[in-house]
């Protein structure tokens, strides 16, 4: 064990200032919570005052090592106070003091002699000192301790005694939309960077199947700051005064070391979450563009489970049926198709009202949830004031527009409600989120939606029919398009805006959109794989083992399986993979191919119109990606 394991640079403040001894301690006892191992603050400060009782802590050279053993401390830690003004810390003190090292030890054994043995052999040099008393930073202060430590002593430890280890120096938490492919190897890129930086990671995901590896309360109040690389809203009232980084994922898994280093240096503010409200939005830093970037992604990877599941199975329904007994009900002529038919539908004609509910809950936090959904349903069904005039309360449904309008304002308007009614007595806090909200987003959502649903209607049905009406050579250009976004970013928001566009057209009523969309999503981990086994020089020994890998990602439909070779050559990579799905797009769109399920890669294949041209589709658009990106790649250097 060195002295240096025993500091963190949340621990260390430098040109403070401070009136007397009482200021000092205060101020260093502030310092040592932050290392997590103090369990009662009073206690550890009472045993430093006894301490001071009965004799001064002050040294020489305008240096005080404050100490002191207690059972409130779990494990021995340092801290550090440099003043910019000397003060007088004990009367009978030769001088007065302007650096201080306060140091806390368990309660058993004698931890805080070594401790205090080692810091005082290494303060007798005065170079070394006046090199504390300039540092510019506790970063740079840390490393002379480091550097003064090593030349003294090498790795000899400071002590024979058996100390518990301080576990994880740093926290993160990862979150994609989707909750699939990002969430995961963010994760991995964060805990790989932290081994080779020697700083202890762990990392909480939350994926679609919920959060896993969470962080304890142990462990936050331990840590050293968190990291929290998340394209949704996740829950982080938990981290309220612990220095917090809100990044994108994508960060996560480009830059983890940067991330790492960032929290490590001390620089990242202490975050507060707003009446211990989960909102990540307190760092302030989240531009426009993205803040409804991640409310909109909330609302669709919460959607995503309804309409891939209810998708799939009325696609399975329209397999199982048989036309010929009565077309117009095709999908319900048979009962097995009807089953499939009815609980499809269960889960796929609420996905508006989903998407709604979670984008205003991703604004306005659960009260949102319900305002949202109202809005959701009153869009799906279209529901105006002319309509219920009449005695009907649906009319034509806005779609997906109508729906995404319906969330922004729900949440926005909670947050409304919320903020004029800060000021009322707090007798009535416990009935505003289970009233007030609700009661007054819901009647006010339902004038809005009834007044706009009309023109809400008009228009999705104005791009329904126009998609209807598109002839083959436009079409074939908008299969090009949407193919050819997918792999753009592997998952990121062109890919999510092609995919939700294909959605909403599946919703409406169109199919070859769909098609398209997922065909331009399996090409690039596809051409990939092609390209690592047939063009084996131009990749690492490591690409080729995991390019195999892409065969099964790519005809799953998990675009995201090209992200890590395209992280390592973006340029060669990117537009050979997007050009290759817009080639299988508007393959697909030409061929006349449809889809019904919105997800499913090669399982749905079975239920796609005009299949055996689907896979010509794809064929060619992976085998050109795949082509151009042998052509333009370097070979590998290994």
């Amino acid at each position: 064990m060195r002295i240096t394991e025993l500091f963190s640079v949340n621990a260390i403040a430098l040109d403070g200032t401070a009136a007397d001894q009482a200021a000092v301690i205060d101020t260093l006892v502030d310092l040592q919570c932050n290392h997590g191992n103090i369990t009662d603050k009073a206690a550890y400060k009472a045993a430093i005052y006894a301490r001071e009782k009965e004799a001064s802590t002050y040294v020489d050279n305008g240096i005080t090592v404050p100490h002191a053993k207690a059972a409130c401390v779990t494990r021995p830690s340092l801290a550090v106070l440099r003043l910019a003004q000397p003060v007088q810390y004990n009367p009978e003190d030769d001088s007065k003091s302007d650096l201080f090292f306060m140091i806390a030890a368990p309660e058993n054994g004698s931890l805080h002699v070594d401790m205090l043995a080692r810091m005082m052999q290494m303060l007798m040099h005065e170079d070394f000192v006046e090199k504390l008393r300039a540092a510019k930073s506790p970063r740079e202060f840390l490393d002379l301790i480091d550097v003064q430590e090593q030349q003294q002593f090498g790795a000899e430890s400071f002590t024979d005694q058996e100390i518990a280890p301080q576990g994880y120096r740093i926290l993160a938490v990862t979150a994609c939309p989707t909750g699939i492919a990002h969430t995961y190897m963010a994760a991995e890129a964060l805990a790989k960077a932290g081994t080779k930086l020697g700083l202890p990671c762990k990392v909480e995901t939350n994926g679609s199947g919920g959060a896993k590896n969470i962080l304890t309360a142990e462990e936050i109040a331990a840590c050293d700051g968190i990291i929290v690389a998340a394209d949704k809203n996740v829950e982080t009232a938990r981290f309220d005064g612990k220095p917090v980084l809100f990044t994108r994922v994508d960060d996560g898994i480009h830059k983890p070391e940067e991330l790492l280093q960032k929290i490590e240096s001390g620089t990242v503010p202490v975050f507060h979450a707003k009446g211990g409200k989960p909102a990540a939005e307190d760092a302030g830093k989240d531009s426009l563009g993205h803040t409804v970037y991640k409310h909109l992604m909330n609302g669709v990877s919460h959607m995503l489970p309804f309409v891939v599941g209810g998708g799939i199975l009325i696609a399975l329904a329209f397999l199982f049926d048989d036309f010929s007994i009565n077309p117009a009900n095709f999908g319900m002529n048979t009962p097995l198709a009807a089953f499939f038919k009815t609980v499809g539908n269960a889960a796929f004609s609420y996905m508006l009202p989903i998407l709604s509910a979670y984008i205003a809950m991703s604004i306005a936090d659960r009260p949102g949830l319900a305002v949202g959904f109202v809005g959701g349903v009153l869009a799906m069904n279209g529901t105006s004031f002319s309509g219920l005039a009449a005695g009907s309360t649906t009319g034509v449904s806005g779609g997906f527009l109508a729906a995404l309008l319906a969330g922004f304002a729900a949440g926005y308007l909670v947050k409304f409600l919320e903020n004029i009614t800060e000021k009322l007595p707090s007798s009535v806090d416990g009935i505003r989120p289970m009233l007030i909200y609700p009661l007054g987003g819901m009647l006010v959502m339902g004038l809005v939606m009834c007044a706009i649903n009309p023109v809400m209607g008009l228009i999705n049905e104005g791009i329904a029919a126009w998609l209807n009406t598109m002839g083959g050579t436009s079409k074939v250009l908008l299969g090009a398009i949407c193919g050819g976004m997918m792999s753009v970013d592997m998952g990121g928001p062109f890919n999510k805006a092609a995919y939700v566009f294909g959605t909403a057209a599946l919703a409406s009523g169109t199919y070859d959109v769909m098609a398209a969309v997922m065909v331009g999503g399996m090409v690039p981990p596809i051409a990939i794989a092609l390209s690592t086994t047939f063009c084996p020089k131009k990749w690492t020994r490591e690409e080729r083992k995991n390019g195999f890998v892409n065969y099964i990602m790519g005809l799953c439909f998990i675009s995201e399986g090209a992200i890590p070779f395209a992280a390592t050559d973006p340029l060669r990579v990117l537009p050979s993979c997007v050009i290759g799905s817009a080639v299988a797009g508007a393959l697909s769109m030409a061929f006349g191919c449809t889809l019904r399920a919105p997800h499913g890669g090669i399982f749905v294949f079975p239920v796609v119109g005009n299949a055996l041209l689907y896979v010509v589709a794809l064929v060619v658009g992976s085998v050109v990606g795949a082509a151009l990106l042998s052509l333009v790649k370097k070979p590998a250097q290994e």
